[in-house]
C-alpha cells in the first residue's frame, strides 16, 4: 500500500487531501533480499525502478556529489511514475560530524533534503533506500514528513532458511542422503544470499569431483557431504 498505491493511484490522493510517504527505508544485515524486495515492487506495481549505489555519488571534486544527487532525481522525475532505489544509504547521508570531510557530507545531506523536501513536489516519485547501518544514518533525513516506513528485513529464522534452501536446490541432482532440515539447523545466522552461495559452491564441488575422480557414466548427485563442504567454503571467505 505505501509503495504501489501512491504511484497507482495519485488521483485518490489528492481528493483524500492525503499526502503519501516521500520514503521508505529497508533496514537489515547484508543479503536479506532488500534489493530483490525493492525490484519487485517496482515490478509488481508496473512502476520505472532506478537504481542508484551510494558511493557512485560520492566525489572527491566540490560540488559533484550533490550534482550527482540532483541528476538521479531529475531522472526520476523524467520516468515518472518511478521508484528511486538508495542502496548503501549510509554511506550517502551519514550522521554529521562523524566522518573526516564533514562540509562535504553536510553539503551532499543538505543537497538531498532539498530534492526530497523542495518547492517542486516528488510526484509519481517515490523513494526506497537501503542500509544495514541505520544507526549511521543522519537523522534529520529520518525525521516525520522524510521517511515515515521503516521495513526491517531480519536474518532468516530455521523454517525460513529450509525455504530458501528449496528454493535454491529446485531441480538438482540431489543424493537421497540429502537432509535439508539438518542444512537449516547448521545455518543459524545466515542470510538468504549465504545460502545461495551454498547451494551453488555445493554443486561445484560435486562438479569438481565428479571430473577429477576420472571415467564416469554422466550421472551426477549432489550428496550431503558436499553441502558441509560448501558450508565450510563459505566460512573461509567470511574469514571465520
Amino acid at each position: 500500500e505505501a509503495v504501489e498505491w501512491p504511484l497507482k493511484y495519485p488521483d485518490l490522493f489528492q481528493q483524500a487531501k492525503a499526502k503519501p510517504p516521500k520514503g521508505i527505508l529497508l533496514s537489515g544485515p547484508p543479503g536479506t533480499g532488500k534489493t530483490l524486495v525493492a525490484k519487485a515492487l517496482a515490478n509488481e506495481g508496473e512502476v520505472n525502478f532506478i537504481s542508484v549505489k551510494g558511493p557512485e555519488l560520492m566525489s572527491k571534486y566540490i560540488g559533484e556529489s550533490e550534482r550527482g544527487v540532483r541528476e538521479v532525481f531529475r531522472k526520476a522525475k523524467q520516468a515518472s511514475p518511478c521508484i528511486l532505489f538508495f542502496d548503501e544509504f549510509d554511506s550517502l547521508v551519514p550522521e554529521r560530524g562523524l566522518g573526516r570531510d564533514s562540509q562535504a557530507t553536510e553539503r551532499v545531506i543538505s543537497q538531498f533534503l532539498t530534492e526530497l523536501d523542495g518547492l517542486e513536489e516528488l510526484k509519481g516519485v517515490l523513494v526506497l533506500a537501503a542500509t544495514n547501518r541505520k544507526d549511521l544514518i543522519d537523522s534529520a533525513i529520518l525525521r516525520p514528513g522524510r521517511f515515515d516506513f521503516v521495513m526491517e528485513f531480519p536474518l532468516p529464522d530455521e523454517k525460513a532458511r529450509l525455504e530458501i534452501f528449496r528454493v535454491h536446490i529446485q531441480g538438482k541432482p540431489l543424493a537421497s542422503d540429502l537432509d535439508m532440515q539438518s542444512l537449516a539447523q547448521e545455518t543459524e545466522g545466515l542470510a538468504g544470499s549465504d545460502i545461495e552461495a551454498i547451494c551453488r559452491e555445493a554443486s561445484l564441488i560435486a562438479i569438481r569431483e565428479s571430473i577429477q575422480s576420472g571415467p564416469h557414466d554422466g550421472k551426477l548427485e549432489i550428496s550431503q557431504k558436499y553441502f558441509k563442504m560448501a558450508m565450510d567454503w563459505l566460512k573461509r571467505q567470511k574469514g571465520e
